[in-house]
């Protein structure tokens, strides 16, 4: 196991492996302090339009100085264009640029899941939303430095203009069975289940989230 994490946040000693209740842990030498290491919580919104595609967003190559467009893909069809001028403070190039994902963030320490996700959807598209349930919860092993667990809540559109913000360049409505390039294996995971849903499932469990054979209420 590759180490992070170096030095005690108790004591400042250095942390090393060891064997502890049955794994390997990271044990300060010096107040012999356990340093647990846990997943992160990312949270995502699915929202679909009434030809049941998703809601899809572009990572960007930059924060700044890109062209925000919203796409229809299946239609091939520019419907919105903002051009973002350039600050002088550019960021640095998003991870898994020009591929695309479900619209998603990270819960900030002290915040609530469901307010997390409001509002990094808001922070990405510009609008505003409100949850219908949670859809599935994934164990995300993708990225070997961080260990994620992903919530992915259903949600419905309430107001805003659909605009592309944060690490995102592009919004587009796309085909479940046919979404571009994607990002995270997990967002095809939870694509696949979307499609088998509403492939087999009634009107009422379209409506409901899916977490494996069990659904799940807000």
């Amino acid at each position: 196991m590759k180490q992070r994490f170096f030095y005690c946040p108790k004591c400042g000693g250095n942390l090393k492996y060891k064997r502890y209740r049955e794994r390997p842990r990271l044990v300060c030498v010096r107040c012999s302090y356990v340093f647990y290491e846990n997943p992160a919580v990312g949270v995502a919104a699915i929202v679909l339009n009434e030809d049941r595609q998703i809601l899809l967003g572009r990572r960007g190559t930059t924060l700044a100085d890109v062209s925000y467009q919203t796409l229809d893909v299946r239609r091939k069809k520019q419907t919105n264009s903002l051009t973002m001028p350039a600050t002088g403070d550019e960021q640095p190039a998003s991870i898994h640029k020009r591929l695309w994902c479900i619209p998603c963030g990270y819960v900030e320490y002290d915040e609530d899941v469901y307010q997390a996700v409001i509002r990094e959807f808001k922070e990405e598209t510009n609008l505003d939303i409100v949850l219908e349930g949670v859809f599935t919860v994934q164990s995300n092993f993708h990225n070997p430095e961080l260990h994620t667990v992903g919530i992915w809540f259903m949600a419905i559109v309430t107001g805003g203009e659909l605009r592309a913000g944060d690490d995102l360049d592009q919004l587009a409505y796309c085909n479940l069975t046919d979404p571009p390039p994607l990002a995270f294996p997990t967002d095809k995971i939870v694509l696949d289940m979307l499609a088998k849903t509403f492939q087999v499932g009634t009107e009422e469990q379209r409506h409901r989230g899916t977490k494996g054979n069990e659904t799940t209420m807000l």
